[in-house]
């Protein structure tokens, strides 16, 4: 069997070039306003600061403005929430990134939670979380939202698929479950109590690795002809599944690198894009 490589790379590519017309219309409608995502980056952890780079460059690369923000280590809960409420007020920005994770002195959820829906284009927020699940409007989370978008891409339908997803934080692998849920798929979610997790793996026709920890999933458990997500990334170009095994037997999988996170900073540099133009009504 030869699999089908779900490269997120590529298709990232292609809607960046999608968001470059739509930025440009935009601005021809509004006699100018470019639309602007605002990053906050607390403390100097250097993955962190990378991906904040990361995010900028796309931003860049579509002819939208990002503004970084950069807060000490020390910062508390409530400085944060400031800066955060000053970007809500502000009028010239469309969405808003807070950099995960942050310090352990600042209580992340209540920061999150305190973004204004509408600028919430990296979908953490507990209000966008229950819109989303209960199919209302809300920005999804980037990840698993990218997810989505690479299935749709390759015509990959869930419905009526055993997902099973391993990992269930906030911004991750619960949205996830939710969404292939929303899309008509059975979900199992799989976490770190899980009792025999190679025997829940065995029966996915889709699976997803969101666990944070290096090839956890051995491709032994998977079966032949499952489509296979890794939403990994760890030192040395390896995820979370042990891809290597299972190339020649899967029916499609996402390579690390060039699956799953190009698709998120793609994702969330469109739901940036989509926010402008909900907020200048261009449709």
């Amino acid at each position: 069997m030869s699999a089908i490589v779900l490269d997120g790379k590529a298709l990232a590519t292609q809607i960046e070039q999608q968001l470059a017309e739509r930025v440009a219309v935009i601005m021809e409608q509004t006699q100018g306003i470019i639309p602007i995502l605002a990053t906050i980056l607390v403390g100097d952890d250097p993955a962190s600061a990378t991906y904040v780079r990361m995010k900028g460059n796309a931003c860049n690369r579509v002819g939208m403005e990002s503004i970084s923000i950069t807060l000490d280590a020390a910062t508390t809960t409530e400085q944060l929430m400031a800066e955060i409420q000053q970007l809500n007020d502000n009028p010239d920005v469309h969405g808003i990134l807070l950099q995960h994770p942050v310090p352990g002195q600042i209580n992340e959820r209540l920061c999150f939670d305190s973004i204004a829906l509408a600028k919430d284009v990296d979908g953490v927020t507990s209000l966008g979380f229950g819109k989303m699940a209960m199919q209302e409007f809300a920005y999804g989370s980037a990840t698993p939202a990218g997810i989505i978008n690479i299935l749709d891409a390759y015509d990959i339908d869930p419905s009526g698929k055993h997902a099973v997803v391993v990992g269930r934080s906030a911004i991750l692998g619960k949205p996830m479950a939710m969404m292939l849920l929303n899309k008509n798929a059975t979900v199992t979610v799989c976490h770190s109590r899980t009792q025999d997790l190679p025997a829940y793996v065995r029966q996915a026709d889709i699976i997803v690795g969101a666990v944070g920890k290096p090839e956890l999933i051995r491709g032994e458990w998977i079966k032949d002809g499952a489509v296979v997500i890794d939403a990994g990334y760890h030192p040395g170009g390896i995820g979370d599944i042990e891809l290597e095994a299972i190339k020649d037997r899967c029916y499609a999988y996402t390579p690390v690198p060039g699956g799953v996170g190009p698709m998120t900073i793609a994702t969330l540099i469109t739901q940036t894009v989509d926010a402008a133009e909900r907020h200048y009504e261009i449709y």
